[in-house]
């Protein structure tokens, strides 16, 4: 049997890390071996996955030097970072550098970075429809990693961009599903401007990150965008009413509404769902469930991700 090429995955305990890590470890064919990088190795879920048979090790996008060992060896690389952590942009591009640069320094053959638009390109900071953030930014969380991109770019890797959706994890546990008015009904309220909004199981990203890898490296240097599925604010909740056996109705919330909601990071994430909205089809365009079909037989569409998860959404 040839020897397993190594998959180093930054973020192994996450979401999408994690999703990864699980498919390279499913994976009938047994095709790689894993690397499961982390900030702490000894942490309930690093010891859960070195159970579950990853080589779990230490790495983190902070401290530079960390990456050396925990890319070494590597034929592909799983890049992602998470703003909402810290929701810091100049942290989030310095990280992103790190991880770029030690890729390349390792010599890793693959890289998939994952990813998002940088809004700016499409609409400026000038433009008055929407409040521009920190003096420089339309959707700070949004534009920070398409920022990011150029150095992948610049220093010349063996790039697969993804892009990924709306998780629909979010309606669990970020309080976006449905909620109980004033009058005992549910409401889904988000500001979609009469678009549709394209979603995913957080799941299924990894999966296709895998299908991805399992193409050799034929897609370096494409971008490649992802959904579920791509659902009108009336569809979901006709979903939403079919699986929490009550009726759900949507409000469109206007976007100055949302951005005034006052969580953190809301004036952020109104300006993304204000920036697809201008968008429209064409943001739609970026994001195929076709696309990730191809890459991942198994996606789930959104009345399948909800028959497993339903009973999950919180909705007083």
């Amino acid at each position: 049997m040839p020897e397993q090429k190594i998959i180093a995955v930054i973020g192994a305990t996450g979401a999408q890390g994690g999703g990864l890590v699980r498919a390279i470890l499913a994976d009938p064919e047994a095709r790689f071996s894993v690397r499961a990088i982390t900030r702490d190795p000894g942490s309930e879920k690093g010891l859960a996955l070195a159970a579950a048979g990853a080589d779990v090790v230490a790495g983190d996008a902070d401290v530079p030097a960390s990456l050396e060992a925990a890319f070494a060896g590597a034929y592909g690389a799983f890049l992602v970072t998470n703003f909402w952590e810290h929701m810091s942009t100049e942290r989030e591009i310095a990280q992103a550098t790190a991880l770029a640069l030690a890729t390349k320094a390792a010599g890793v053959e693959h890289v998939i970075w994952s990813t998002l638009e940088d809004t700016r390109k499409w609409v400026p900071v000038s433009d008055e429809r929407m409040p521009t953030l920190r003096d420089e930014y339309n959707v700070p969380h949004f534009d920070a990693k398409g920022e990011a991109d150029s150095v992948f770019v610049t220093e010349q890797l063996p790039v697969t961009f993804l892009r990924v959706a709306f998780y629909w994890e979010n309606f669990i546990y970020f309080g976006q599903g449905p909620h109980t008015g004033p009058d005992g009904n549910l409401v889904l309220g988000l500001p979609l401007g009469g678009g549709k909004l394209p979603g995913i199981a957080v799941g299924d990203v990894g999966k296709v990150a895998f299908g991805i890898f399992a193409k050799g490296t034929s897609m370096v240097g494409e971008s490649v965008g992802i959904a579920g599925e791509s659902l009108s604010g009336p569809e979901l909740a006709s979903a939403f009413a079919t699986h929490l056996g009550r009726p759900v109705t949507f409000y469109d919330m206007p976007f100055d509404d949302y951005r005034a909601l006052g969580f953190p990071g809301a004036d952020d994430m109104g300006n993304m769902y204000q920036w697809q909205a201008i968008m429209g089809e064409e943001f739609l365009g970026y994001r195929s469930a076709d696309t990730a079909r191809a890459l991942n037989p198994e996606l789930l569409n959104f009345d399948a991700w909800l028959s497993a998860n339903a009973s999950r959404i919180p909705t007083e």
